[in-house]
């Protein structure tokens, strides 16, 4: 009888440890909670006590105990629902667990290694957490690590009966798997307001993704005002949809002090006309044909306005060169974006020096024509010590010869091109549209399209794609599902930094942006930190990511974002009763392990 008691009690205490319920988001790479009972936060009074004076950590002490003090916050979304649920514990009120209670604590004590450490590419941001009833400490490497820190105390400091607590005594070691962890928008097809630019910073820091990739132009518009060439923004929208060099500085300040990255993306050669025909319209070819002829085998683009640059032009490689020249002045990332996809052959029947090339040999090709921009472009981009590049990955993939040590591509065309790039040697960030378009699954945008009509010729496409090239929606578990280093040995695992995922903004504006990315990004957030498959067995850890982007998703909403539902509500306030399954290993029965 006494052996059942005590392992009665034991159970009960393994209960109460698992139904600690707030798990922040991403989840911590080792995370141990203790058995000592909610611990008082003394959050109006509190402060941080540094081993050196920082203001970035301590304004950002400021800007985050200001959100928590203001919020309030209790997690509606917790783990832990009916009892017919199990193994999850059983649904428990946290206002019962609450009955000891110590003094509180008024004073976190964080330690930095490294305080001169430069916001770059592979900068150490692990850190450490630990939370008694005495104290809260951080050590971390660099203060990258310690904002980190605040942000994940952020989200473990609730409010309960009057009290700021955090829910029992806690270590925690912390580290990224990745040291690029990124979110793409597109300012080109339609602006994006500084504001929510700025709004996605927040919610990136908050979520620990680290680098902000910005596609700031394309055929359609050109918002980025240089002042070498101050006539570019001639085609902006607008004079309200320019970003000024103050805007600019600004945005990047705002960015680094929340520990984010901002890389620019100019794309070259394809995706030019806006802006660039302002400086001389020679450099552009078929920026005045029709986009499509009605015909495919005429077209000059993939989508409305056509336009690439002339490679073959002289002036071409002038005009990049200025425009490199400021840039570096401008963006202190040591990682800039040229873009270098889709380069359409049709565009360059409107080009007469090209076709005089061809002519002139022709067992060249498109291949060769795209070589000779990259002999000449490369060496532009790259005159600036110790900078590396990002490419898409179209050209290589095509044939052509890029520079491994100093270019990174970026896979988008689908998952099965990542072993054939890292087997050539290239680094490679995954943004598979696969698994990692968030513009996808809308339907088409293009206008006066007459595949939406009602009849029989049109049921294939309807029942389709539906004008969505890269159909369907990607949901947030289409997206923390995606193993982006499956089938690659530790080797070529290695040249895998990161993953990134992408808004494409032809049918997005300020309106609509962050309810695009928030929260479905939160969950490429968590798999490029800490993974997305349990450390100790191996198996998909989607289940147990539910409760946590749930949550996330509420606690975003509560600060003012516009994030989109994923759920109905009562799925969020019971946990788990609206999983496909019953069977909460269902996963590892389809043999979604590690092998």
């Amino acid at each position: 009888m006494q052996l059942i008691l005590r392992v009665i009690s034991l159970l009960q205490l393994i209960a109460i440890i698992v139904a600690v319920k707030v798990s922040p988001l991403p989840a911590p790479r080792n995370i141990t909670w203790g058995t000592d009972g909610p611990i008082q936060i003394n959050v109006p009074s509190l402060t941080i006590q540094l081993n050196q004076d920082n203001n970035l950590l301590s304004d950002a002490f400021v800007r985050i105990k200001g959100s928590i003090e203001s919020l309030k916050w209790y997690p509606a979304a917790t783990e832990g629902p009916m009892s017919s649920m199990q193994p999850f514990p059983t649904a428990t009120n946290l206002k019962k667990r609450f009955d000891k209670r110590y003094s509180g604590i008024s004073t976190i004590e964080i330690n930095v290694d490294d305080f001169d450490a430069a916001l770059q590419l592979g900068v150490n941001e692990t850190y450490t957490i630990d939370v008694t009833p005495s104290g809260i400490s951080v050590n971390a490497a660099t203060i990258w690590g310690a904002l980190h820190s605040l942000t994940t105390l952020q989200q473990m400091i609730i409010y309960d009966n009057n009290n700021y607590i955090i829910e029992d005594s806690v270590s925690i070691w912390d580290a990224p798997l990745f040291p690029h962890r990124g979110l793409l928008i597109d300012t080109g097809r339609n602006f994006i307001s500084v504001a929510k630019i700025q709004e996605q910073i927040d919610i990136m820091s908050l979520s620990k993704l680290n680098s902000l990739h910005i596609h700031f132009e394309d055929t359609s518009s050109w918002p980025l005002y240089l002042e070498t060439y101050p006539e570019l923004t001639n085609d902006a929208y607008s004079a309200r949809e320019i970003y000024q060099t103050s805007d600019i500085v600004n945005l990047i300040i705002y960015a680094q002090n929340r520990g984010v990255r901002i890389i620019p993306e100019i794309d070259a050669p394809a995706h030019a006309r806006a802006g660039w025909q302002q400086i001389d319209p020679a450099l552009i070819a078929c920026g005045e044909s029709w986009w499509s002829n009605d015909v495919y085998s005429l077209a000059t683009s993939l989508e409305p306005p056509p336009g690439q640059l002339d490679v073959l032009y002289p002036k071409t490689y002038e005009v990049l060169d200025n425009i490199y020249q400021e840039l570096g002045t401008l963006f202190p990332d040591n990682v800039f974006h040229i873009g270098g996809d889709e380069i359409f052959g049709g565009c360059y029947n409107f080009s007469s020096t090209v076709q005089a090339w061809l002519a002139a040999n022709t067992s060249r090709t498109y291949t060769d024509l795209a070589q000779v921009y990259l002999d000449q472009a490369i060496p532009i981009y790259l005159q600036k010590q110790g900078r590396k590049l990002i490419m898409w990955e179209d050209m290589v993939l095509n044939g052509n010869t890029v520079p491994k040590d100093s270019v990174i591509l970026q896979s988008w065309n689908g998952a099965q091109y990542v072993p054939e790039l890292v087997e050539k040697g290239y680094d490679v960030i995954v943004s598979s549209a696969d698994h990692f378009y968030l513009d996808c699954g809308y339907g088409g945008w293009i206008t006066n399209d007459p595949r939406y009509l009602d009849i029989d010729a049109n049921e294939a496409f309807n029942n389709g794609n539906g004008g969505s090239w890269c159909n369907p929606y990607k949901t947030w578990q289409r997206i923390y599902d995606y193993d982006f280093t499956a089938n690659l040995t530790d080797e070529q695992a290695q040249h895998v930094l990161g993953a990134e995922v992408a808004l494409w903004s032809e049918q997005v504006d300020s309106a609509v942006v962050t309810q695009k990315i928030w929260p479905r990004a939160a969950a490429l957030a968590e798999s490029t930190w800490s993974g997305n498959r349990d450390p100790t067995t191996g198996y998909l850890r989607t289940t147990d990511l539910t409760q946590r982007i749930l949550n996330f998703r509420e606690y975003l909403v509560a600060l003012g974002y516009p994030a989109s539902p994923l759920v109905p509500k009562y799925c969020y306030v019971n946990p788990h009763a609206c999983d496909f399954y019953k069977n909460q290993t269902i996963l590892d029965e389809f043999g979604l392990h590690q092998t």
